[in-house]
């Protein structure tokens, strides 16, 4: 009988839960400061700023909303490019302040649609934050306002971030071994 060799799908830890945790407090302030005295309307991109938005809103003192908007434009480790909405807006962000909470800036190729369909229904500003940015050269002239954590060009999973929809539930923020997306 041969023993099964598992694969430890985790090649580092990169970010603890602690560390989310404090970066999310400091977040939080920051845009509590840059909002003082006006409301938010908070666009979480479903599913993988799900946990990070939720986390994030809970911490926020200034009036606010929240909707989500799902997206996609990945297949497994691969970004194809191509944005597919597959939801719309349920509140109204006309002549709102509008934060576009995403989990990770890759390519920039994501944001840059969102930000172009959220202009579409005139709101009073939009700011971006999302949890990673990867640091790369990207061909997006586009930076996110607000930005948790900035790591080397790899791929994470963990705390929303996810290969195939599996990961998502990780407290961390972890290196995906590339024997399991490769």
């Amino acid at each position: 009988m041969r023993k099964k060799i598992r694969l430890q799908p985790i090649e580092n830890k990169i970010i603890s839960k602690t560390s989310i945790r404090k970066r999310n407090l400091e977040l939080a302030n920051q845009i509590n400061s840059d909002y003082a005295d006006q409301s938010v309307i908070f666009l979480i991109i479903a599913n993988g700023a799900l946990i990070f938005g939720s986390d994030l809103v809970r911490l926020i003192s200034v009036p606010l909303r929240f909707d989500t908007l799902s997206v996609s434009t990945y297949i497994g480790a691969e970004s194809t490019n191509t944005l597919s909405l597959n939801s719309q807006l349920k509140v109204d962000i006309t002549n709102r302040n509008v934060v576009i909470v995403d989990d990770i800036f890759d390519t920039g190729y994501t944001l840059k649609c969102v930000v172009k369909i959220v202009r579409e229904f005139n709101p009073k500003s939009i700011r971006s934050c999302v949890l990673i940015s990867k640091r790369k050269t990207r061909q997006i002239n586009l930076l996110p306002d607000y930005v948790g954590f900035e790591i080397n060009d790899m791929f994470v999973v963990g705390y929303g971030l996810d290969y195939n929809e599996d990961y998502r539930n990780l407290e961390y923020i972890g290196e995906l071994s590339p024997s399991i997306y490769k």
